[in-house]
């Protein structure tokens, strides 16, 4: 079984001081998590505070965002090179809000994407449609164009340091959610496509997340479809205690074990 990841984007969210608030409460309550990966993405201005807050725990750091340059004249934009120097492990590429709202394409998001493996970072990579594509049954040629144009090219080492992270456009943050069942099979579309580029054994071992109105009331059902390997957690993330009331319903973990009893 693929090992779960629950990792939260802040998005604008987040001081210094309350980035270093959230983590005396949540590491806490993440100390007796050990069956999955914990991944905190902050604001840029907080990576530091974060880095520290969280050393000496099983929490990781990502970065939501970078720019493809090592460096130059790219006034307000932040290198792969220093989000590693900070100490993050992974960075966020091509969340939809880069792509709808700030017009990212998936060349860009392939260069950033490139970037990242050669710092050293592992890439989350946001894939998903939007309401509009859904309901002209659009999904698959969506999630196909992102995945061919964003992913392809990698050698199968660059391919195993990758996650994806599948977020319908109309679920983030319009308190709307995949069902279960929608979500599992967007899953197992990229999945397959993940085989057909690279191999089936590379496929097995993609770990794919599910983000999208993330909440402790719906994470269980979601978290136990077989196709599902964690969730990208946005608004809830926020508050230490449903984060890790979510990590505790991934399977492996506390809430699924007191079901099983």
């Amino acid at each position: 079984m693929r090992r779960p990841v629950i990792a939260a984007n802040w998005k604008m969210f987040k001081t210094q001081a309350e980035t270093r608030s959230f983590f005396n409460r949540f590491r806490s309550l993440a100390s007796s998590l050990r069956h999955c990966d914990l991944i905190i993405a902050p604001a840029f201005t907080a990576l530091a505070a974060a880095v520290e807050a969280a050393r000496g725990s099983e929490i990781l750091i990502s970065a939501q965002d970078l720019y493809w340059e090592k460096e130059g004249a790219w006034t307000g934009e932040v290198s792969a090179g220093m989000i590693a120097e900070v100490g993050c492990r992974f960075t966020l590429v091509g969340h939809s809000e880069r792509r709808h709202v700030f017009g990212e394409t998936d060349d860009q998001i392939h260069r950033k994407l490139r970037a990242a493996l050669a710092a050293g970072l592992a890439p989350i990579v946001c894939v998903g449609e939007t309401l509009s594509e859904r309901e002209a049954n659009q999904t698959e040629d969506v999630l196909r164009r992102q995945f061919n144009s964003s992913l392809t090219g990698l050698t199968a080492p660059e391919f195993s340091r990758i996650l994806l992270a599948y977020e319908p456009v109309w679920a983030i943050g319009t308190g709307r959610t995949a069902t279960p069942d929608l979500a599992a099979a967007a899953h197992g579309l990229l999945r397959e496509l993940a085989s057909h580029a690279y191999s089936s054994a590379s496929s097995q071992n993609l770990r794919i997340l599910y983000g999208g109105s993330v909440k402790p009331e719906n994470s269980a059902a979601l978290l136990a479809e077989e196709e599902i390997d964690g969730a990208l957690v946005g608004g809830a993330s926020l508050d230490p205690v449903a984060f890790a009331a979510i990590a505790k319903s991934a399977p492996g973990g506390p809430l699924e074990q007191n079901r099983s009893v």
